[in-house]
């Protein structure tokens, strides 16, 4: 689950998550998106969105968002 705010209620919130490396580092990449071209009021949004991981063979994980160690689970 991750949690924030995004600049204006016209970005929409997107997640790329890679499949686990050697170290089963998995990496997650979550920024936002926006139309230029629209017109939008200049006030935070906040968001709480549940992104799912997918499943993994046995193991010890380690999940970093957008550079910072989120956590770390076993499958």
């Amino acid at each position: 689950v991750i949690s924030g705010d995004v600049p204006t209620p016209c970005h929409q919130l997107r997640a790329d998550i890679s499949k686990p490396d050697a170290e089963n580092k998995i990496n997650v990449d979550v920024y936002t998106v926006v139309d230029p071209n629209m017109m939008c009021t200049q006030v935070l949004k906040p968001f709480q969105e549940n992104i799912e991981l997918g499943t993994f063979p046995t193991g010890h994980y380690s999940v970093w968002v957008n550079g910072k160690l989120a956590g770390e689970f076993d499958s």
